[in-house]
């Protein structure tokens, strides 16, 4: 069984965030980055399929150079190979392109799965594996909790709401998102950390980009403010005015 991987540099949680001068994305020549955690426990249940099923691992980034630092991680976790697709547009690339430039490296690779983490925690619009799928014509499901393999086909546990969950069946090749929390991370042994080393990178350069369909016009660091508001008139008016803050603008129920 082959399986790709897709997995994403991100800026790392302890970072405290600084907006750049256009005000539309980070100071990245100063921040700290990190592996996407969704796409973490994707590479996690690729490696436990793996083991189980035997066959390949393929990790596959799109983004600038700096995003071999996560793609070396991944190798050094266990995955056998990897794909980069160079462009720096990509760092801040919309859904549309970054799964565009994904599937261009990804469609000659004849892989039975691919793995997605479920979003991003930068943008964290959950759109990337959901149009990947697309673009390679193969099944896809979301919000995955459980992948079971059984010949030709996949049962998988959708994680719905309300608690709720959805056992279904598939076809492959597929394409899954993951959820986090399906299994336990493992990290990455020193001797995991020297083979890593010696496995193969291969560069490619990222399809020609179509016009973005998304964009972000501002970005900005939240302010914290306290006030202090007095709710006046009779008691029963005062409680009606209450429940109309704490509802339509506070929102706490």
């Amino acid at each position: 069984m082959k399986i790709a991987v897709c997995i994403k540099q991100v800026v790392s949680r302890e970072w405290q965030v600084r907006v750049n001068d256009d005000k539309t994305w980070v100071r990245d020549q100063d921040a700290a980055w990190e592996l996407n955690e969704p796409d973490a426990y994707a590479l996690e249940e690729a490696l436990r399929l793996k083991e189980k099923h035997g066959g390949e691992v393929v990790v596959v980034s799109a983004g600038p150079a700096r995003v071999t630092q996560v793609i070396r991680e991944a190798l050094a976790r266990g995955a056998d190979r990897a794909i980069h697709v160079e462009g720096d547009h990509l760092a801040t690339a919309d859904a549309f392109t970054a799964a565009d430039a994904l599937a261009a490296a990804i469609k000659d690779e004849a892989c039975d799965l691919v793995l997605t983490g479920l979003q991003s925690d930068d943008q964290g619009f959950a759109q990337v594996g959901v149009i990947l799928a697309e673009r390679l014509g193969m099944a896809h499901s979301t919000i995955i909790m459980e992948v079971q393999v059984e010949g030709s086909t996949l049962k998988v546990k959708r994680e719905l709401e309300g608690g709720w969950f959805q056992w279904i069946s598939m076809p492959l090749p597929a394409v899954l998102t993951i959820q986090s929390g399906i299994n336990q991370l493992r990290y990455a042994t020193l001797k995991g950390i020297m083979a890593a080393k010696k496995k193969d990178i291969k560069a490619v350069a990222a399809p020609a980009a179509a016009a973005a369909r998304q964009r972000i016009v501002s970005i900005y660091v939240p302010e914290k403010t306290k006030a202090t508001r007095l709710i006046g008139g009779t008691p029963a008016e005062a409680a009606a005015e209450l429940v109309h803050v704490l509802r339509d603008e506070a929102r706490v129920f």
